[in-house]
C-alpha cells in the first residue's frame, strides 16, 4: 500500500489538492504556495524516509475558531508537508473504505453533500418517522481511542509501514503556548486524514443502526435517528448510548442529553 501512496499520480494529485485548499501554515511557518518548490528540493529524501519507515511527522499547531453556540472549536494545523502526506494517504484509504461505508453517512465523502442528508431526513418524515434522536458525541475528535482505531485499520491495511505512519500522525503531539503536548487519544481536526478516520470509527455505529433496522442520517459526528413515537425514541436513545460508550469507547454528551430544549446538536428526543 505504501507504494500506491507514493505513486507519482497519487502524490501529484495530493499536491494539487493541498495547493488548491491553501489553508494556514503549520509550526514551521511554510505556506502552501511554497510546498511545490519544497518537494522538488526534498522529495527524494522524504520518499526515502517514508520507504524506510523513519519519517516522523511534526506536531500540529493549535488554533481555536468560534462555534455557532459561542464556544470555541480546537483545530490542529499540520505543516503543509504533513498535510500533503496525509492527503496522499487519505486518497488511497478512501478507495479501500468509502465503497463499504453506509448509504446513511454523508460527511467527508466523495460526491455526497449536506443537502443529500437533508433530503433523506425529509423522506423519513414523509414516511411518518417524525420523532428524532439527536446524538451528540462529546468532543468526538478529541476522544478517539488510538488502539481501537489502529486495530480496525489493521483488518484491511496490511502494510505495517502505513499503519506505523498513521499512528505517528495520531501521536504527533500539539504545539500550544510554546510547548508540545503529546497525544494519547483523539484525531486532531485540521488535517486531511482525520475526517476519513472519523468515518472509519463511526462506520461501526452505522452498521449497528442498520442491523437494528433503524432510519438515520449521519454527517461526521452528528447522527439523527428517526422513529415513530417518543417511547421508541427514548428506548433507542438509551440503547444506542450504551453501544457508543461501551463498545466504541466514545462519550455521549450527558449534560445535553438531560435537556429537552436548546441547541439542535444535543442528545434528545423531539418531534418534528
Amino acid at each position: 500500500m505504501l507504494e500506491e501512496i507514493l505513486d507519482y499520480y497519487n502524490v501529484h494529485q495530493a499536491l494539487e489538492r493541498v495547493e488548491r485548499n491553501k489553508g494556514s501554515h503549520g509550526i514551521d511557518g511554510m505556506p502552501a504556495k511554497s510546498l511545490r518548490e519544497h518537494l522538488m528540493n526534498h522529495w527524494s529524501s522524504l520518499r526515502d524516509q517514508l520507504a524506510k519507515g523513519t519519517y516522523a511527522p511534526e506536531p500540529v499547531r493549535r488554533v481555536e475558531i468560534p462555534k455557532p453556540n459561542g464556544g470555541k472549536r480546537k483545530l490542529g494545523i499540520p505543516t503543509v508537508t504533513d498535510r500533503f502526506l496525509q492527503q496522499a494517504i487519505a486518497q488511497v484509504l478512501t478507495k479501500v473504505y468509502d465503497p463499504t461505508f453506509s448509504d446513511h453517512s454523508y460527511g467527508f465523502r466523495p460526491n455526497r453533500r449536506g443537502h443529500d442528508a437533508v433530503r433523506k431526513a425529509k423522506s423519513y418524515m414523509k414516511e411518518g418517522y417524525r420523532w428524532v434522536i439527536d446524538m451528540d458525541l462529546e468532543k468526538f475528535f478529541d476522544k478517539v481511542n488510538h488502539d481501537r482505531l489502529m486495530r480496525t485499520l489493521s483488518e484491511r491495511v496490511k502494510d505495517k509501514k502505513v499503519l506505523r505512519l498513521i499512528r505517528r500522525y495520531l501521536q504527533a503531539g500539539v504545539l500550544e503556548d510554546g510547548l508540545v503536548r503529546p497525544n494519547t487519544e483523539g484525531a486532531p481536526q485540521g488535517g486531511p486524514l482525520s475526517p476519513l478516520l472519523s468515518n472509519i470509527v463511526l462506520d461501526e455505529l452505522d452498521k449497528e443502526l442498520e442491523r437494528r433496522g433503524l432510519r438515520f442520517v449521519r454527517y461526521a459526528d452528528d447522527c439523527n435517528i428517526y422513529v415513530r413515537s417518543r417511547r421508541a425514541g427514548i428506548r433507542v436513545m438509551n440503547s444506542i448510548t450504551r453501544f457508543i460508550e461501551k463498545k466504541l469507547k466514545l462519550k455521549v454528551n450527558h449534560e445535553k442529553k438531560k435537556k429537552c430544549s436548546g441547541p439542535p446538536l444535543e442528545t434528545k428526543v423531539s418531534r418534528i
